[in-house]
C-alpha cells in the first residue's frame, strides 16, 4: 500500500504525488505532459499540484486535460498568486482556476507566497470559498516560521498544508519551520524535492542508490518521504521519468544511508531564511 500523509481533519493524501512547474509553456509537449500525469494516475501518483502562475495558467489547463473522467481519482493542489489574494480577489482567480481545471471543485487551495493582503483577509477569502463547495481544504506556501505563527494569530489553525521548497541541499526548514507545523499538526510539501535534476549524482547519493539499485534522485524522493509529515510533489515530463519516480516508495533507506547522506549534506544547526524556487 502506498504511503500517505494524514492532514488536520484526518483526510489521507499520497505522500508521493505528481507537479507541474514548467508545464503548459510549450504547446508541442503537451501531449507528453498529459500522458506523463496520466501515467502517474496510474501508478497511485493522485495527488497533482498546480499554480496559476505556472505557464499563465497553462498548468492548470494541462493538469485538466490529465483528469478528464478520472476527477475523483485526484487530489487536486492549486495555488493563488499574493496579489490575487484579496477576500474578492482569491473569489475570483479561484474561478479562472476552476474554469482551466475543467472541476467544480480544488481540494487543497494554497496562498502561493506572503504578499500585501494581510492574512486574515485571505483567510477570510478561503473560508468563504470553503463555505460554497469551491474548496475544501486551503493552506500556503513559502511561509517561514514567523509567518506560520503570524497566520496562527490571524484565525489561520485551520491551515491543512505548507508548501516549501525542501531537498538534501535546502534542508533549513527542519531547524525551526518543521518543529512548528508538526506542532500544529500540519505536514509539508517538498517542492522541488530533486532540486530540479541538479543534485549531486556522486557521493552519498549516487552510493546509497548503488546500494539499493535506484538512482540518486530516487535516493533523495525516499529521503524526503523519511519523514511522516513530508509530502512530495516532484515534476516529470516523461513516462519514464514518472515510473522512476513512483518506484522511489519502494525504497526504504536505513540508518546507515540516513547518516551518509547528513555527512554530505549536514542538518542545520541554526535558524536560516527559508528558501525559494
Amino acid at each position: 500500500m502506498s504511503k500517505t500523509v494524514t492532514l488536520p481533519g484526518g483526510e489521507r493524501v499520497p505522500a508521493l504525488g505528481q507537479g507541474t512547474w514548467y508545464m503548459g509553456e510549450q504547446p508541442g509537449r503537451r501531449a507528453d505532459e498529459v500522458a506523463a500525469l496520466r501515467a502517474g494516475l496510474d501508478l497511485g501518483l493522485t495527488l497533482i499540484d498546480t499554480a496559476e502562475m505556472y505557464a499563465d495558467g497553462g498548468a492548470e489547463e494541462v493538469a485538466g486535460e490529465a483528469m478528464k473522467g478520472r476527477r475523483d481519482e485526484v487530489f487536486l493542489v492549486s495555488k493563488v498568486y499574493p496579489h490575487n489574494a484579496s477576500r474578492a480577489g482569491v473569489a475570483a482567480a479561484c474561478a479562472r482556476s476552476l474554469k482551466r481545471l475543467g472541476t467544480d471543485r480544488i481540494d487543497l487551495y494554497l496562498l502561493h507566497w506572503r504578499g500585501s493582503h494581510p492574512l486574515a483577509e485571505t483567510i477570510a477569502g478561503f473560508e468563504a470559498l470553503q463555505a460554497a463547495g469551491k474548496i475544501r481544504h486551503w493552506g500556503v506556501s513559502n511561509l517561514d516560521a514567523d509567518d506560520m505563527t503570524e497566520l496562527f494569530a490571524a484565525g489561520g489553525r485551520a491551515c491543512a498544508a505548507n508548501q516549501v521548497l525542501y531537498n538534501p541541499t535546502r534542508r533549513g526548514p527542519e531547524f525551526d519551520l518543521f518543529p512548528v507545523m508538526e506542532k500544529a499538526g500540519i505536514p509539508a510539501m517538498a517542492y522541488s524535492p530533486i532540486e530540479q535534476a541538479r543534485l549531486p549524482r556522486g557521493g552519498a547519493l549516487g552510493a546509497v542508490g548503488q546500494k539499493h539499485g535506484a538512482n540518486p534522485f530516487q535516493v533523495a524522493l525516499a529521503w524526503a518521504l523519511r519523514r511522516p509529515d513530508v509530502i512530495a510533489i516532484p515534476k516529470a515530463s516523461r513516462i519514464a521519468h514518472v515510473k522512476a519516480n513512483a518506484a522511489a516508495r519502494d525504497l526504504v533507506l536505513d540508518a546507515e544511508d540516513l547518516a551518509a547522506i547528513d555527512k554530505d549534506f549536514p542538518p542545520p544547526r541554526r535558524r536560516t531564511a527559508l528558501e525559494m524556487l
